[in-house]
């Protein structure tokens, strides 16, 4: 199958257009709509397996199905890698994973949101979040150098949504690709499970 890929970058964080909170509903009263986006500052392969496997199941995310679990906890140890998970009224709604392991560089390695929270506006806020995180990245990190470019990548197996939120957020399109790829089913969370549409 032949897929676009798109590369995407910020050089400041000037860049950055921020989203609107979420307008959701969570019966509260409060306003605040009920989504929290907190670090998961404890290594855990188990919630990141997790969260890549939930999220993108739907997306034909394969790169990480057969890590081990020690290789989820080498990667999660590394200096600059933070999760960042998003919560609508303490569930799991979707993440993001940054990665300022290369100099003066973070990636938004992974970013996305489980199914049925798409669509309520927890994207946008979700990485504009990611965002300021990925620019402040260094200060949490002693010795990683300050980031000069934030940079993410989508391709057209991603959800719809995926580019047109990352151009709205202020993320420039550097460079696009076609490559050839093969697709394989993803198990979504477990492998087996058949989840309701």
């Amino acid at each position: 199958m032949e897929i676009t890929v798109w590369h995407l970058e910020q050089d400041s964080p000037d860049q950055i257009r921020a989203a609107r909170e979420p307008a959701v509903d969570d019966g509260r009263g409060d306003g605040d709509g009920g989504v929290r986006i907190v670090r998961a500052e404890l290594p855990s392969p188990e919630l990141n397996r997790f969260l890549y496997t939930a999220v993108g199941g739907d997306w034909h995310w394969t790169d990480r199905l057969a890590w081990t679990w020690q290789q989820w906890q080498d990667w999660l140890d590394r200096p600059g890698v933070e999760t960042w998970v998003a919560y609508l009224r303490g569930t799991p709604a979707g993440y993001v994973e940054l990665d300022g392991s290369v100099d003066g560089v973070v990636e938004i390695a992974y970013f996305g949101l489980m199914a049925p929270f798409a669509g309520r506006g927890i994207g946008g806020h979700l990485l504009t979040t990611a965002l300021r995180h990925a620019w402040s990245l260094a200060g949490r990190h002693p010795g990683l150098s300050p980031a000069k470019r934030v940079i993410v990548n989508t391709c057209s197996l991603d959800g719809p949504a995926a580019l047109a939120n990352y151009r709205a957020r202020g993320l420039r399109i550097a460079r696009t690709e076609t490559r050839l790829t093969e697709t394989t089913a993803t198990p979504g969370p477990w492998p087996g499970a058949d989840k309701p549409r």
